[in-house]
């Protein structure tokens, strides 16, 4: 997998409202160990991975992350920026993720740093 793909399918993981659908999205993207830290969640595995993005779909219903900008990759480490928005509506939250890739292209590690997001 290329970075843009890894990248497609880590936004469309976030994304996906159809929990099988996501379910396959996340053993075809993560690594079974996988962990994701930012200032809201820390998780590990693939089955913390679902019930992370099943919580934001709750805190958020009706909007979607979305890529900003384009992929940064070297070694095996990939960083991007993302949008939280609903459709046609100004960002709630904004911010950039540090990916860690395992030798075979899984994501192993995602570090997360918010650049606005809304207080709770």
């Amino acid at each position: 997998m290329n970075a843009s793909t890894i990248a497609t399918r880590y936004f469309a993981m976030w994304n996906e409202a159809d929990a099988d659908a996501r379910a396959a999205i996340i053993e075809q993207t993560w690594s079974s160990d996988g962990t994701f830290t930012d200032p809201s969640f820390e998780v590990t595995g693939h089955e913390g991975l679902t019930k992370m993005v099943e919580t934001a779909h709750q805190m958020f219903p009706g909007h979607a992350f979305s890529l900003t900008g384009t992929v940064d990759e070297h070694h095996n480490h990939l960083r991007w920026s993302w949008h939280l928005a609903a459709p046609g509506q100004q960002p709630v939250a904004g911010g950039t993720d540090v990916v860690t890739l395992t030798d075979d292209g899984k994501i192993t590690e995602v570090i997360g740093f918010l650049d606005f997001a809304p207080a709770h």
